[in-house]
């Protein structure tokens, strides 16, 4: 029944990797079930058999299908099956997309689908870049025109040494995590995330990675020679070279003149009665063809700042080669928020607000890693009119996912540790105006809110991205790069990082892959930038982190309790808990091993709770002071609970320094009082002073003080009568 199956072997970084194919999932154009250790993802590759109408780029989806199954669980959602992708699976998507987008062919318009299931997971084996391994394989020995093979591996520097694919231990022990992913003979993509680590090291581990990828890519291209498909025919779409040189001689001039300003939107105003006039002139001569010359255009402008960055050094603005753009920061923008920090680099514009919460803030995650909530999150918005457009928002797109989770990523090794911050913490760059990089911006201008919170980040975040026009075997690098050079170039390679080293990279290429000296010459680049801007421009902004949270913030203490009395703390339903949170106007959330972390909108009250909190997980002791409420009156004293399910007896003669006639002259059900612990008797129960109480505390002075000693009866008159006894009658 199944005739066409192989099964290919191989091994990477010493575990065994396998490759089956002719079995499942016959009918795509590619398919490939992968196996590395107990890791199985499906990969599947389709392409329609006739070019989409209409579009001027090529279609391509790439799917990341994380099914709970993999790893035993059941989703958490109502409906118990998987829903819309997580955040993770998206940006795996869009890992596996960048490296082999740029080898389909740009004029091909069939629309080509990649879809990578996980069906199995172990936690030595990333399924990420298995996946990624096996769409490379699904492409290769399909039907569809690509100049593959690639492969991508994980690398890590665990003490001091660079590891190919760490294992679940060692990446808790990582300083990195890149994913490096190659071609036969260049580097495709790179996105990592480090904790300060130096270029020096960052060029090794990349040049690591590349190497351990050669031997895949090797092992891809004999699967492909034995079962691959005959690649398919297809209609180019690119334009008649006739029609664009026709084109490029009526407007190359106008163009240049349109293209030549600093200013986008001037720019813009410019070209559109250069494309009026085009269509004018050219409509009638190719009216089957309207729709490829609004291509021949931009094709025309790519031409022209092509030729002036490779000929001339010229860029768009008028900049040096090096040069960045005009750069601002400010601070303490909005008065409400926690802290808010705002970046300008030309024009693009970020502004950050940063949103301190408790640690029962955290979002939780259902994936098939063992990570099970964030307390730090970032959050980025591109809404239409950052670039002039009228476009109506629906939410997050992949795109606004993965820039948010490349700022996150970058500011994720400065963050202190929940023992040294407990807070959850949440940030929102808004994009208010965009023309290139705005991703560098937002680290930037988080780094700010950051410190404008008063979060006590190890050291300020500074992003910048350098970009790349090549031809044949010429190339440059420049810094900074605008839309219009994203738009036109070769690369956006972004790095964040602190004066130590680099936090953060994303590379994006639209050619095949870059050279060892290209990417050693973008981290130099990169680095000199941004010592630029954490010096010269953030720290006049603000220089450290504010040593006091906004007074709109809330106030956090936490303590560890002993986990047997977690029970005791929630209590029946959560009856002991609500009534803490009601009683002190707080929010209390504690952890599986008894950590406890308090939050109020003011000192006093977090710091009633915790002595609430201590005083139910720690039994009282003797000579500790408590603030208590009371909750009885007796003719011979009050009871006074001094935390939920614990109360004492407060004896008249204990109530005050002075002596007390009635205990309704001194206190009243419902009253806060400072009582001291007398005594524990062997049932448990205990003995109270508000008078000790006082005097240790507010220090006052006992006048008439009541000895602890009995009091000597008084001469009884004639017929029993008691003066102070019947006194208390009559009153």
């Amino acid at each position: 029944m199944f005739e066409k199956y192989k099964v290919f072997e191989t091994t990477l970084a010493g575990r065994k990797l396998v490759v089956e194919t002719g079995k499942m999932a016959q009918l795509s154009n590619g398919s490939c079930l992968i196996r590395y250790g107990e890791t199985a993802v499906l990969c599947n590759v389709t392409a329609s058999a006739k070019p989409r109408e209409g579009v001027d780029f090529f279609p391509l989806s790439v799917d990341y299908e994380e099914k709970l199954y993999a790893v035993g669980h059941i989703p958490g959602s109502f409906q118990r099956r998987e829903g819309r992708p997580t955040e993770k699976a998206i940006l795996t998507s869009r890992v596996i997309d960048r490296p082999i987008r740029p080898l389909f062919p740009k004029d091909m318009r069939n629309d080509v689908s990649i879809v990578c299931t996980v069906m199995s997971v172990d936690p030595d084996c990333a399924p990420e870049t298995t996946a990624m391994i096996g769409a490379s394989i699904a492409i290769a020995i399909s039907d569809i025109p690509w100049a593959g093979p690639i492969s991508g591996v994980v690398v890590g520097l665990v003490d001091g040494k660079i590891v190919i694919n760490p294992t679940a231990e060692e990446e808790k022990r990582s300083e990195m995590h890149v994913t490096v992913a190659s071609t036969a003979e260049l580097v495709a993509m790179i996105e990592a995330g480090a904790n300060e680590i130096d270029n020096d090291t960052m060029f090794d581990a990349i040049m690591a990675g590349h190497a351990a990828n050669q031997e895949i890519v090797e092992f891809i291209n004999g699967i492909a020679a034995e079962i691959g498909r005959e690649k398919f025919p297809f209609t180019s779409n690119d334009p008649d070279p006739a029609m664009f040189e026709a084109i490029k001689e009526f407007a190359i001039e106008k163009v240049r003149y349109a293209l030549d300003i600093d200013d986008k939107l001037i720019r813009d105003e410019r070209l559109q009665p250069v494309y009026d006039e085009v269509h004018e002139r050219f409509d009638a001569e190719y009216p089957e063809e309207i729709g490829k010359i609004d291509e021949c255009l931009y094709k025309l402008q790519k031409y022209v700042v092509r030729r002036w960055l490779l000929d001339d050094g010229k860029r768009v603005d008028g900049r040096g080669i090096d040069e960045i753009r005009p750069l601002a920061a400010e601070v303490s923008l909005l008065p409400r928020v926690h802290g808010s920090g705002m970046f300008t680099r030309g024009q693009t514009q970020v502004l950050t607000i940063a949103t301190l919460g408790s640690s029962g803030d955290a979002q939780l995650l259902d994936g098939l890693d063992d990570e099970t909530e964030k307390r730090y999150m970032h959050h980025y918005n591109f809404p239409s009119y950052s670039v002039g457009e009228t476009k109506p928002s629906r939410g997050p797109g992949r795109r606004e996912i993965g820039h948010g989770a490349l700022a996150e990523r970058a500011l994720v090794p400065v963050l202190p540790s929940l023992e040294e911050f407990p807070y959850t913490i949440r940030l929102v760059s808004e994009v208010l105006s965009s023309n290139g990089s705005t991703s560098q911006a937002s680290i930037c201008g988080s780094s700010l809110a950051l410190m404008d919170a008063g979060v006590p980040i190890k050291a300020p975040v500074a992003g910048i991205s350098c970009g790349l026009v090549t031809e044949g075997d010429r190339f440059m690098t420049m810094v900074d790069i605008q839309g219009l050079e994203d738009f036109f170039g070769d690369m956006d390679f972004k790095v964040g990082g602190t004066h130590k080293g680099i936090t953060a990279i994303q590379m994006d290429l639209k050619v095949h892959g870059l050279t060892p000296a290209i990417i050693r010459e973008a981290l130099d680049k990169t680095y000199k930038a941004r010592l630029h801007i954490l010096d010269d421009i953030m720290a006049p902004a603000i220089s450290e982190p504010r040593a006091e949270l906004s007074k709109y913030a809330p106030k956090m203490i936490g303590t560890k309790i002993d986990v047997d009395k977690i029970r005791e703390v929630i209590g029946k339903g959560g009856s002991v808990i609500q009534k803490i949170h009601a009683e002190c106007n707080c929010k209390i959330d504690i952890e599986e091993d008894g950590t406890v972390f308090i939050s109020a909108l003011n000192s006093e009250d977090a710091q009633r709770a915790l002595m609430v909190v201590e005083t139910i997980a720690k039994d009282p002791e003797i000579g500790a002071i408590y603030k208590g409420r009371v909750t009885r009156l007796m003719t011979f004293g009050a009871f006074v609970e001094i935390a939920p399910g614990k109360e004492g007896l407060v004896h008249i003669s204990r109530l005050d320094v002075k002596r007390v006639e009635k205990v309704e002259d001194v206190v009243n059900v419902g009253d806060e009082v400072m009582v001291k612990v007398t005594e524990i008797d062997e049932q448990g129960r205990l003995n109270l002073s508000r008078r000790d109480a006082l005097i240790e505390v507010e220090g006052l002075t006992p006048e008439n003080t009541v000895s602890d000693a009995p009091r000597p009866q008084r001469p009884r008159r004639e017929g029993g009568f008691r003066p102070n006894r019947d006194r208390r009658r009559e009153d």
